[in-house]
C-alpha cells in the first residue's frame, strides 16, 4: 500500500509545472517516470523514493539559505544604542519644559545691579544653547544628530527616508536656534540694536526650538520611544 501510495504520487509530480525553484526534483522525478515500467520490485520503489526525498530536502535545504533575512527589525539594541535613545527622550523632555516656561526661561534678572538700559531683568534666548546641547557635553542634546545616527540599524525600512530627513532637520533648526541665541546676546550694545531686536531673535530661536523639537518627536515615533 504505501508503495502504491508513493507510485501514485510520483506519476502526479510527472504531470505537475514545475517552478524554478523545484526544477531540479521534476527532473529527478521524470528520470524516476521514465524507469518505473522496469522497477516492479519493493527495493527498487524503495532506492527512487530514497533519492526523491534527498533531492527534495536538498532543494529546500538551499531555498532557506538564500531566503532573505530580516531586515531592520531583527537588529538588537547595543548599550551605546540604548544610552542615545534615552538621551533622545530627554532632550525632547528638555525641549518641550523649555517651550512650556519660554517667557521664565529666556528671562535673565539681575541681583544687586541693573541692566544696560536700567531694568533688572532682561530677555535673552541665550539659554537656548544649554537645552539643545551647545554648552556642555554631558547634555543629553549634545552632538544628537549624530547620536541619533548610530540608531539606524534599528530604523524599519520603509521608514528610513523620514529618519534621515528629520535629523536633518534637527541640526539645522538647532544650529540655526544656537546661532539667533549667540547673536542676541549682542543685540542691545550693537549700533542700531535695542529691546526690540532682542525680542526678534527670542522669536526667531523659539520657533527653531519649536521645529527641533518636533524632528525629535519624529525620530521618537520611528523608533517607537515614549517620551
Amino acid at each position: 500500500a504505501k508503495t502504491t501510495f508513493y507510485y501514485t504520487m510520483l506519476l502526479a509530480l510527472c504531470q505537475a509545472t514545475a517552478t524554478s525553484a523545484w526544477v531540479t526534483v521534476v527532473r529527478n522525478t521524470n528520470s524516476f517516470c521514465s524507469k518505473q515500467s522496469s522497477k516492479t520490485t519493493l527495493y527498487a520503489a524503495q532506492e527512487d523514493r530514497r533519492q526523491f526525498v534527498t533531492s527534495s530536502l536538498s532543494i529546500i535545504g538551499a531555498s532557506t539559505l538564500l531566503a532573505p533575512l530580516p531586515g531592520h527589525a531583527a537588529a538588537s539594541t547595543t548599550p551605546q544604542q540604548q544610552k542615545d535613545k534615552d538621551n533622545i527622550v530627554k532632550g525632547y523632555n528638555r525641549l518641550q519644559y523649555l517651550l512650556d516656561n519660554w517667557v521664565e526661561k529666556t528671562t535673565v534678572c539681575k541681583t544687586g545691579q541693573e541692566t544696560t538700559f536700567g531694568d533688572k531683568c532682561e530677555r535673552t534666548p541665550v539659554v537656548v544653547m544649554e537645552y539643545l546641547g551647545f554648552k556642555s557635553t554631558s547634555d543629553p542634546l549634545f552632538k544628537a544628530d549624530t547620536a541619533m545616527l548610530r540608531l539606524k540599524d534599528l530604523v524599519p525600512s520603509d521608514r528610513d527616508m523620514d529618519f534621515y530627513d528629520a535629523v536633518d532637520l534637527f541640526a539645522q533648526n538647532a544650529e540655526e536656534a544656537s546661532s539667533m541665541a549667540f547673536v542676541s546676546s549682542w543685540g542691545e550694545a550693537n549700533p542700531g540694536g535695542g529691546k526690540d531686536r532682542v525680542q526678534l531673535f527670542i522669536e526667531r530661536a523659539k520657533k527653531n526650538v519649536i521645529a527641533s523639537r518636533d524632528s525629535l518627536g519624529t525620530v521618537m515615533d520611528i523608533l517607537d520611544l515614549k517620551p
